[in-house]
């Protein structure tokens, strides 16, 4: 059943010759582009994203499964596609096999990506936010955290989504081993808001930080992925009164509409932007742009010190 030869990936050129110059890469996720922000500022933020990288001097990678192939890499025509088309898959580990076995297209979750990542030989991710333990003590906890505990890839974001139980989260990724680093911040944010008030027990104020961390898990053979968590920006965070208001409306939405699964998290996050005028949506963008830049800064520290 099982096999060590390397995972079948389509890699785009420009990237394979970037980690054969050992020039730095940041992979993205698909998911926010699929299933996570509305149309038409899921195509912008996809191209805005890559850009910012770009101009970082970074690589972008955006990682998703087309017609069956795990790609890593995408055209302008493909982020078109995967933004404009109706039931993208959302593809999380469990998931991979079975999307690429049937052909089928899907946006690869933080999990997913994660794997692609590694298996590509790229280091740094960016994402909004990870997946954790869903509030009210229901035993659901996302793909994400134990893809962190077992895949080496430096994670950027901006905590987990504020909609999970943090201190659930934080206690989990502490169980299993994972690292969490507050960046210029000394508690985990929380996704929208800036402070979520649980403190955090390493923190790192540079990006060169960052790298002598990632250094020394490698040195020591420690093979989880290690989280850099970024509060939002000031100018487009919400308060945290205001955060908590929206996501209590949010999940008493959800149960009177019965909405669980893989379709709870997308249905929470328009309640909470609708909930909020749109500010959570520009809260969302913001930080995603933030977390491209921080993670570009460490990806191009990494390289600086080897």
């Amino acid at each position: 059943m099982t096999s060590s030869a390397k995972p079948p990936l389509n890699i785009a050129a420009e990237i394979e010759d970037a980690l054969e110059s050992s020039r730095p890469v940041v992979a993205l996720e698909s998911t926010v582009i699929a299933h996570g922000l509305p149309r038409p500022h899921n195509l912008e933020s996809a191209r805005r994203l890559e850009a910012l990288l770009r101009a970082e001097g970074v690589v972008p990678a955006t990682v998703a499964i087309l017609d069956g192939q795990v790609r890593v890499g995408l055209s302008s025509e493909e982020l078109e596609r995967l933004a404009n088309t109706e039931d993208v898959l959302k593809v999380s580990r469990r998931d991979l096999a079975v999307v690429v076995a049937r052909g089928l297209t899907g946006a690869t979750t933080v999990a997913a990506t994660m794997m692609a990542a590694h298996w590509a030989g790229i280091t740094v991710f960016a994402t909004g936010g990870i997946g954790g333990v869903h509030r009210g003590g229901t035993g659901d906890i996302s793909a994400d955290l134990p893809e962190l505990a077992r895949t080496s890839v430096v994670v950027v974001c901006a905590g987990a989504k504020a909609i999970l139980d943090l201190a659930a989260t934080l206690e989990w990724l502490e169980t299993h081993g994972v690292p969490v680093i507050g960046y210029e911040t000394d508690e985990l944010p929380a996704f929208y808001a800036r402070r979520s008030g649980l403190r955090l027990e390493v923190r790192a104020d540079s990006p060169a930080e960052v790298a002598a961390l990632v250094q020394a898990q490698q040195l020591l053979n420690i093979t989880s992925g290690l989280l850099v968590t970024v509060p939002p920006p000031a100018s487009a965070a919400l308060p945290e009164d205001q955060l908590e208001q929206s996501i209590a409306s949010a999940l008493k939405a959800a149960a009177a509409a019965n909405v669980i699964g893989k379709a709870l998290t997308p249905f929470l996050l328009a309640h909470i932007s609708e909930y909020t005028g749109c500010a959570s949506l520009r809260a969302n963008l913001a930080l995603l742009e933030n977390n491209a830049h921080i993670a570009a800064q460490i990806a191009v520290a990494l390289k600086t010190e080897n």
